[in-house]
């Protein structure tokens, strides 16, 4: 607002009276029908809030694959696609479903059967492939859900769908929800934190977007807090040349007290934010630190993560940090890992890609179980769709690219609460189509929030008029999944 015309607007005590003497009753009785019409009070957003019910879990680490890993390559083992090998994909299968821009133009649908080799793992008898070693070693640790579907076929609005719960950008992430819900366990940390890594399949593959870990219409202090690869891990968190503790803490003690006016006479409650963070900041500079000096990990257990996990800004570095967060209290932990985008050259990308994954999510899987962590700790691992089981572009013996798949594909949970040993639903002979035990992102969704303890229905906000949850108006807990 012009602040010119914001000072018109004031109003003194004796103008208030005189206009507004008749209008206070239906005020106060306004408010006592209605208490979201009352006005609010500085409260601390962050302050712990009990769950709506026990939880299984008391964290979360989101391992999400960005650009969409191929299913037929890595847990949905089609071996009778081997006797397919060239032929169109059959209309039956397909049924007119949509397709991307970048294959509906082609003349045929080849069908091109994984190259790599799959085999058993585990009492649950799991089929992972042969690129996923070390996660065949953790079967029995993990639930594979092989049916989840999605609405969206483009990389945006599905990556959006499943952070957000809606295709379209606007809305909370998941981890801006559970920090709503909850509030935060240990406040010289942020309570949701996202890190990313760049895989070594596809490099310059899809970006991600800051909205991915953003508060949307809740306040922004709920928004997730990026952790940077290099440099300060969080920006700006150096104090400049000429700044010592004591002259900083004295600058943040004035800011407040300006902030706390400003509060008093507007109730803006992104004024509390800004209190919040210059107090969080103040804090992670001495908590960050700690938590990214990994001196204190002793050899076996950097030895578990692999040789990058020193190594800042890889998938294995984050991995390790992921489990130092969640010791000391992080609520949601966001990996997202880039480079699963093979529309072409999969045999040859898929393995490298592969690699920076593998090792890594089964060691970060293996240490907190070792410390007792894993049953109270949810982790998921997946991207935002699946991939054709037909080439995209020439098909040959050793080389085929796939397109978008949102119908099917492959994701896996371990821990809080979640059954281990078990692969959970079933997909057509060319893993095209859910044959039974579908899963929507929705479910998902209301999964995680259960396990934390949050019901999906209840968790809500109230914004321009109706009240929004992560889930929508969909979602079922799936209950054939808890332990």
């Amino acid at each position: 607002m012009d602040p010119l015309l914001e000072q018109k607007l004031h109003i003194n005590r004796r103008q208030f009276f005189g206009r507004c003497a008749t209008g206070i009753g239906t005020a106060a009785l306004a408010t006592l029908l209605n208490p979201d019409l009352s006005a609010t009070t500085a409260k601390d957003p962050m302050a712990l809030r009990a769950p709506h019910f026990a939880p299984k879990a008391k964290r979360v680490i989101y391992l999400f694959q960005s650009g969409a890993p191929s299913q037929l390559d890595l847990f949905d083992y089609k071996p009778k696609m081997r006797e397919m090998f060239d032929k169109d994909l059959p209309d039956s299968i397909r049924m007119g479903q949509r397709l991307t821009g970048m294959t509906s133009s082609q003349t045929r649908f080849p069908v091109a059967p994984s190259v790599f080799k799959f085999k058993q793992h585990g009492q649950s008898g799991a089929w992972i492939s042969e690129t996923l070693p070390f996660i065949g070693g953790i079967a029995d640790d993990i639930c594979i859900i092989k049916t989840m579907h999605t609405e969206a076929i483009n990389h945006d609005p599905a990556m959006t769908f499943f952070q957000t719960g809606a295709q379209l950008a606007g809305r909370p992430s998941m981890g801006a929800w559970i920090s709503y819900g909850l509030g935060s366990a240990n406040r010289d940390l942020p309570a949701f934190v996202a890190l990313s890594s760049r895989g070594s399949g596809r490099p310059s593959c899809q970006p991600l977007y800051d909205r991915l870990w953003g508060s949307g219409f809740l306040p922004s202090v709920y928004q997730g807090v990026k952790f940077r690869g290099a440099g300060d891990p969080v920006l700006y968190l150096s104090d400049p040349p000429g700044v010592n503790k004591s002259l900083r803490r004295k600058m943040l003690d004035d800011i407040a007290a300006l902030n706390a006016q400003s509060y008093a006479e507007y109730q803006d409650p992104e004024i509390v934010t800004r209190i919040e963070q210059y107090e969080l900041a103040y804090r992670m500079q001495t908590s960050v630190p700690e938590l990214t000096d990994l001196s204190d990990e002793p050899q076996s257990t950097l030895d578990l993560y692999g040789p990058e996990c020193q190594k800042r800004g890889t998938f294995a570095s984050n991995c390790l940090l992921a489990r130092r967060l969640a010791e000391r209290g992080t609520r949601f932990i966001q990996l997202y890992h880039m480079g699963w985008d093979q529309h072409g050259s999969l045999p040859k990308e898929l393995p490298g890609q592969c690699r920076d994954v593998d090792q890594p999510t089964a060691a970060l899987i293996t240490d907190l179980k070792q410390r007792g962590m894993l049953d109270d700790t949810l982790v998921i691992w997946g991207g935002e769709f699946g991939r054709t089981i037909y080439s995209q572009g020439t098909l040959t013996e050793s080389n085929y690219g796939r397109d978008h798949h949102p119908k099917n594909f492959c994701i896996f949970m371990a821990g809080g609460g979640i059954k281990p040993g078990m692969v959970h639903g079933e997909t057509d002979d060319f893993s095209y189509n859910v044959v039974r035990d579908p899963v929507h992102v929705h479910d998902l969704q209301a999964t995680i929030l259960n396990q934390l303890g949050l019901n999906h229905e209840r968790l809500n906000y109230k914004y321009q008029g109706r009240y929004f949850r992560l889930t929508d108006v969909h979602g079922n807990v799936m209950h054939e999944l808890l332990a």
